[in-house]
């Protein structure tokens, strides 16, 4: 959904019902758990240190249980609501002046003892098709990492017209997330 004006909470409200009720608006659920995205869809993958030990680990988790990784000033889940297998969120995406309102599923949830994270697949109130995977993984050794995994292809007509525009947009997206990921552990871990 693209709109000239914010949009309100009752907005919210209606357009995250209608929408998760619907179908992936793509093929393959899950592909970001196996590396193997399906055929004609573009791959992005960054990732980046975030601290060392338990303390560090424990920060990221958290930070990314509050979706932190998404609180970027020009790009906002909402609600936040607790990650869980199948659970409807909405980003907004404040973009040229319009507000892009675009409706995900969380399709898996990882929680290991040195692993957590989540992926999110579009339905068909998004302007694009794919996955996005957010991982905090704690290495052998000691150094932790944040991860995104992502693949997507455009789906609705603006995007396809506007598409070297819309991958600086990701590309914004993922590097605004690295950061907000690391500011989120180094405030979380601060004395």
């Amino acid at each position: 959904m693209i709109r000239f004006t914010p949009p309100s909470p009752e907005l919210f409200g209606r357009f995250l019902i209608r929408q998760s009720e619907l179908s992936y608006s793509y093929p393959s659920p899950g592909a970001t758990g196996n590396g193997h995205p399906p055929p004609g869809f573009v791959v992005d993958h960054r990732q980046r240190q975030l601290g060392r030990g338990a303390a560090a680990f424990d920060a990221a988790r958290a930070a990314m249980r509050d979706w932190e990784m998404s609180r970027h000033g020009w790009a906002t889940i909402r609600p936040e609501p607790p990650i869980a297998a199948g659970t409807a969120v909405s980003m907004q995406v404040r973009f040229v002046g319009l507000w892009w309102i675009n409706a995900c599923r969380i399709v898996y949830v990882i929680d290991e003892p040195r692993r957590f994270g989540f992926a999110y697949g579009t339905l068909p109130g998004h302007v694009e098709r794919g996955e996005e995977r957010f991982l905090i993984e704690w290495r052998e050794d000691d150094s932790v990492w944040y991860d995104l995994y992502a693949f997507s292809r455009p789906r609705a007509w603006i995007v396809w017209l506007t598409y070297p525009l819309v991958r600086r947009l990701q590309s914004r997206f993922a590097l605004s997330s690295l950061d907000a990921m690391e500011r989120a552990v180094r405030h979380r871990t601060s004395p």
